[in-house]
């Protein structure tokens, strides 16, 4: 019996440490690209096309790539943009969801689940079936193309259903409705009881929808390329296209640019990672 019980712990232990080198080995394939930009970023342009993979290269360690990469692409105009467009778009998409998913939740009219499974079904829908339709009515038909107030009307109005459909399991398991009751016979409106009672309470799920949004925000480069034209309203994922030449390209100030626009989003990611499991995780069934 022990010596069953003995080859059992050693096949768990086996089975363990093989599931651990697997993991091991797909986070440092995951994860390769992201220390290949970080060992080139150092290097000058025919370092990396020699030896790509070399931690430093034949002309030694430079810093001359990020002064470079920011004046010609003029990166604080172009990180102004992001900054912008990101911030206000995903703080409209959260307090409209959060807003939207409450009305949802607690009201049974037959036109909030219209509404729900309308806003979910929308979300199979693909942007590529839209973006031509939508590029022609809004600057062919309204003429509202090159603003940064349309672009950040059309990132709330299609991150909106997912924020929605978040908020609205997070709202439905995770906020009792004694509470609201509550603060009912305590004398709080229905406005007063969502802000004070209802939305701190969506703490976790409005870090997710926040960090989901935003990077999406930022790093999204087909919308912003459609719907702005002039080169002083580009965002950063826009702006880098100035480093790709017809016949050549200069490794080094793209990798110096695509590691300025990662730093903001990875600084928020490392901000709000804590909550991200858990604003999953707040809509499901329990």
């Amino acid at each position: 019996m022990d010596d069953l019980n003995e080859k059992a712990a050693r096949n768990r232990r086996i089975r363990h440490a093989i599931a651990i080198v697997v993991l091991v080995v797909l986070f440092l394939l995951f994860i390769f690209p992201f220390i290949l930009v970080v060992i080139n970023v150092f290097k000058t342009k025919a370092d990396i096309n020699s030896n790509p993979l070399a931690l430093i290269g034949e002309h030694g360690f430079t810093l001359k790539n990020f002064p470079e990469a920011m004046k010609k692409m003029n990166f604080w105009r172009s990180f102004g943009n992001s900054m912008v467009i990101t911030v206000s778009s995903t703080i409209l998409t959260i307090l409209l969801a959060s807003m939207t998913s409450y009305v949802i939740v607690r009201n049974k009219w037959k036109v909030c689940g219209a509404l729900f499974g309308l806003m979910i079904a929308s979300m199979v829908i693909p942007f590529q079936v839209l973006m031509i339709p939508l590029v022609s009515l809004y600057g062919g038909v309204l003429g509202v193309l090159n603003h940064r107030i349309t672009l950040i009307f059309m990132h709330v109005g299609f991150s909106l259903s997912m924020a929605t459909f978040m908020f609205h399991g997070a709202i439905h398991t995770n906020v009792p409705m004694a509470l609201e009751e509550a603060a009912t016979i305590d004398g709080c409106t229905r406005w007063q009881t969502y802000w004070r009672i209802v939305f701190p309470l969506l703490k976790p799920t409005v870090a997710t929808v926040a960090i989901i949004d935003a990077m999406a925000f930022w790093n999204d480069y087909l919308l912003p390329s459609l719907v702005l034209a002039r080169k002083e309203l580009y965002t950063i994922p826009i702006a880098t296209q100035v480093f790709y030449g017809t016949y050549s390209t200069d490794i080094g100030l793209v990798m110096a640019a695509l590691l300025l626009a990662m730093l903001p989003i990875l600084l928020l990611y490392m901000f709000l990672q804590r909550y991200i499991v858990e604003g999953v995780t707040s809509g499901a069934v329990k």
